[in-house]
């Protein structure tokens, strides 16, 4: 999966994309790697029917960078709920399995689909800060209340 979605330029252009081949590689290296370095990192995400690992979500944290739920997933798995039903599977952990007091995560100003998605899990923005990249973002906190969670409509 993280070959097919790094080296697809359309798809994986919120994500620093495309990838050769050896970069997708490195991503995924880094992905599991972050576990060990930074007590943060993604889990797959896999298709029901078949288990196919179309995406992943979890949390990201690049030095210097907070700490952020983030995720992907490939074209064809998109637009199926998959993102909102692992987002709120990652909370879930995050808040009563790790016990953080806090979840945030941020995007480009041109990722409308990971701003809707934020909106339906209840983000609240919080703030505008410059990122490490010189970057402004828009941040936004996501509440540990599931009552909170507004489950409308399939994710982008």
């Amino acid at each position: 999966a993280y070959r097919r979605f790094y080296t697809d330029g359309e798809a994986s252009r919120m994500y620093g994309g495309p990838l050769s081949e050896s970069g997708a590689w490195a991503r995924l290296a880094s992905d599991l790697g972050t576990w060990h370095l930074g007590e943060v990192g993604v889990w797959a995400i896999e298709r029901a029917d078949d288990g196919e690992t179309v995406g992943v979500c979890g949390f990201w944290q690049g030095r210097g960078w907070p700490r952020e739920l983030t995720w992907w997933l490939l074209p064809e798995a998109r637009g199926q709920g998959l993102a909102l039903e692992a987002s709120k599977a990652v909370l879930r952990q995050a808040y009563d399995g790790f016990g953080w007091t806090s979840v945030e995560t941020y995007m480009t100003d041109d990722n409308h689909a990971a701003r809707a998605l934020v909106l339906r899990l209840g983000g609240e923005k919080i703030g505008r800060p410059v990122f490490p990249d010189g970057e402004a973002r828009d941040l936004y906190r996501l509440p540990r209340s599931m009552e909170l969670v507004r489950s409308r409509g399939p994710d982008a």
